[in-house]
């Protein structure tokens, strides 16, 4: 635990140092630095579109609160779950710099995956009804 809150101190530091620069290439990012920038856009991205998904998940729900207190708590179990996990990738790769996008990067995947569980199991209909949100790529 203590390391993501070092990973993101970090990460936090060095989007107030980079602030100020040129435009963000993340297409051609050449150190370190702007890699592990793009890789914390990128989870950003997909932890709004996670929150997006469960809260639509709760409004379309709504009519059976005993689910959403099901999902609610499915979801602080994740959060431990990716937590925890993207915590031993970082740890696999404590020796090189690389360690902190490939526990962000890790974060995002799962992320990702969690709001497309989400929206099959929560906002989906098993006829040809169309889904609420269209399905997260």
């Amino acid at each position: 635990m203590m390391k993501k809150y070092i990973l993101l101190t970090l990460l936090s530091f060095s989007f107030a140092i980079g602030a100020a620069d040129e435009p963000l290439d993340c297409e051609n990012a050449i150190s370190t630095f702007y890699t592990n920038k793009c890789a914390a856009i990128e989870l950003e991205a997909a932890d709004a579109k996670l929150s997006q998904y469960l809260q639509a998940s709760f409004k379309h729900n709504a009519y059976d609160p005993e689910l959403i207190i099901a999902i609610k708590a499915a979801q602080t179990d994740w959060e431990a779950y990716m937590s925890s996990h993207c915590d031993s990738i970082y740890t696999q790769w404590r020796e090189g710099s690389i360690r902190g996008v490939m526990a962000i990067s890790c974060k995002t995947a799962l992320t990702k995956q969690r709001t497309h569980d989400i929206w099959s199991n929560f906002l989906t209909y098993m006829d040809s009804t169309p889904p609420v949100l269209p399905e997260p790529k």
